[in-house]
């Protein structure tokens, strides 16, 4: 029967593999759990700043003279 979820392979270096090893030991997860919950974690931060850039990208280019008044923008 097919795995119901995608899998990957990772080689580690043998001190990054001991760390999450202990990491998931402490929690009592499997080794797995503890790599995919890190890797959504490294995927979020990514996000946060690829969004805190696109931020102060607009901020940059934000143009008092031009921009709509609440009132403007909710009649």
């Amino acid at each position: 029967m097919p795995a119901k979820n995608p899998r990957i392979n990772v080689v580690l270096e043998e001190s990054l593999y001991e760390k999450v090893r202990l990491l998931a030991e402490k929690e009592g997860i499997s080794l797995s759990a503890k790599v995919r919950d890190l890797l959504i974690e490294a995927l979020e931060i990514q996000e946060d700043i690829h969004l805190a850039q696109l931020a102060e990208d607009r901020e940059k280019s934000w143009n008092k003279d031009k921009a709509l008044s609440h009132d403007e923008v909710w009649s």
